[in-house]
């Protein structure tokens, strides 16, 4: 696996602090963005680590099914305040919020 380095991790938090309110992005979406399509799992583990420190918005990233983090509970109601559209209680309607990007 691919270590986790401060360049990554720097753009990881810069991609994820442009998502709008109200839109969701993949981990394989950030991924592709940054130009490592290949590390997405990287993504959600810098997330999980950086993710609290700061102010970014992590609870706009969900899988690519719209599924949100197992265990966080605030991640749903964060984005239903946003006015992001929910499908079932633990996945929001990727189709309807997701962020096409830059």
């Amino acid at each position: 696996m691919t270590k986790i380095d401060e360049q990554f991790t720097t753009a990881v938090l810069q991609m994820v602090d442009i998502i709008p309110q109200g839109r969701v992005a993949t981990y394989g979406q950030i991924a592709r963005l940054i130009g490592r399509p290949q590390n997405a799992r990287l993504v959600g583990k810098v997330l999980g680590k950086f993710g609290g420190v700061g102010h970014h918005p992590c609870h706009r990233v969900v899988t690519a099914n719209g599924r949100l983090v197992p265990g966080w509970v605030d991640q749903g109601p964060m984005l239903a305040a946003e006015g992001v559209p929910f499908k079932d209680v633990d996945h929001v309607d990727i189709k309807k919020c997701q962020w096409q990007g830059i």
